[in-house]
Order: structure tokens, then sequence, then C-alpha cells
């Protein structure tokens, strides 16, 4: 900056701008990190010895230049010079999380599954799956009614709107749950029949397949990571991929090991009532 003013105050264009502003009591010209501030007297008896305005041409060709110059320059973004610095996304710790939150939610869907299947012993969750039509309105049960266990084989069934008890009863009976509830005043009473061989064999297969289709799941989301690292390349050091690989690969084993004691656990339940 100080290498241009120099420049301008030097040509014969810039007291053109001085004798442009010369109604004004102060002139003011800005860098970019500090002001400088001269008056009107400074000025004018530097460069002719009076308090006069001196007469000069009005060619401004060089300070537009000059300030062409500011106006096309460009700061690094390297404050050593060396240009711009591009960052690398941290896509190795993203694929992971990504993998660990798909695997997550299998171990959900499979949870909500198994609740869903009926055993000889009774759970609350285990109507959740139930869609009640009402007023034209189809909601799952859950969200008319509170289920409770009363003992290891009798569900109640309560109505936060007792009208609509007999949609309630109807939603039940039509499911394939096989149990038949009766009105008890304004709420319903439901027994958990024993369960027959046939009905724990076919219990029991629901259960693999679902086991089967979690697993997979995990590992699709276990592969999606892999292959998400594998892509990226130079931008993951090898150090770095094989450590991610190993991780992920534990944690597909983790949730894996997950689904199949989660199966057992129902297994035995649906075998044992």
């Amino acid at each position: 900056m100080t290498m241009y003013l120099r420049r301008a105050v030097s040509s014969r264009s810039l007291i053109g701008l001085i004798r442009g502003i010369w109604s004004r009591e102060v002139i003011q010209a800005r860098s970019f990190s500090q002001g400088l501030v001269f008056s009107r007297d400074f000025i004018c008896s530097h460069f002719t010895g009076t308090k006069e305005a001196p007469t000069l041409p009005t060619n401004f060709g060089f300070l537009k230049e000059s300030h062409r110059g500011f106006a096309k320059g460009k700061r690094s973004r390297d404050d050593s010079g060396g240009g711009t610095v591009e960052v690398a996304p941290d896509i190795g710790p993203a694929a992971k999380s990504g993998a660990a939150s798909q695997m997550d939610a299998a171990i959900d869907a499979l949870s909500r599954e198994l609740t869903k299947l009926r055993t000889g012993r009774a759970s609350p969750g285990m109507l959740d799956h139930i869609i009640v039509e009402t007023g034209g309105v189809k909601m799952p049960l859950n969200r008319l009614a509170v289920v409770s266990v009363m003992d290891p084989k009798t569900l109640s069934v309560n109505p936060y709107d007792p009208n609509t008890l007999k949609e309630l009863e109807k939603a039940i009976v039509s499911s394939p749950l096989g149990l038949n509830p009766r009105a008890e005043g304004e709420r319903l009473i439901a027994a958990i029949p024993p369960l027959t061989k046939e009905h724990m064999q076919a219990l029991c297969k629901v259960v693999t397949k679902s086991s089967e289709d979690v697993k997979q799941s995990i590992r699709r989301a276990r592969q999606k990571a892999l292959d998400t690292i594998k892509k990226a390349g130079s931008s993951v050091p090898k150090d770095d991929a094989k450590r991610l690989e190993k991780e992920i690969d534990e944690l597909t084993k983790k949730f894996v090991k997950s689904a199949e004691d989660m199966c057992k656990a129902k297994e035995k339940e649906i075998t044992q009532g």
C-alpha cells in the first residue's frame, strides 16, 4: 500500500483528485490494515507551498489501474504462501458411524417384529401391531388403549374412550393372535391360550427367518461402509483404512450376536412358555 501511495502522490493524476475534493476538510486514504489521514492545508502546502488549491489535470487513469490491481488480487488461504489448502473429508469415521446407525436400526426393527409374535406368556407389546378402525380412521391399538399384564396368562385392555370398546374387541379377534377377549365393564380381558406344538413350530420358523433377514441387513451395512472407504482411495491412509475395516468387522460381529441372542430368547419363550 505504501508503494502505491507514493506513486499516487508523485503522479499528477492524484492532484486532480485532490482538487475535486477540495471542499472537504479531511481526505482519507485507507489501506487494508491501517488508515492514513491528511488535512487539506498539509496537502496543499506540501505540493504548492501555499494554502491555495492548485490548478491540475483531471486524468484518473493511474488510480483506476491501481484500484483494479487490488480488486483482482487474491489472498492465499495458506498462511505459508503455498497456495490454497484443501482439507479432505473425514470419510472413514463417517462410514463407520453410518454403518453403526444402520445396524442399530436393523436390531430395533427385529425387536418390533419379535414383539408381535404371540407366545404362551402375556406381553403388553404383543397387541401393538394391531390396527383398529374407528370413526373411519385406522390407528394402532396402542394409541387407543393402554395394554397391561394382569398375570402371565392374561392381558387387560383399557381404552382411552370407552366408546371404542367394540372396535377394539373386533380388531383383536380379527388379528392372527388367536385371542378372544371379553368385555368387563369399560375394559377388555384377553386370556392367552397355550400354544399347540404346530403353532410353536410355525412361530420358531418365523423367528429364524427374522434372524436371517436382520443379519443380512447388518452385513449389507458393513459392505456399504467398506465400499465407501475403498472408493475414497488415497483420501484415507492405508493404515487408517485397515484399522477402520477391523473396527467395522468387530461392530458387525457385535450386532449379529445381538440379533442371534434376541432370537434365541424368543424361541425359548415360545417353546417353554
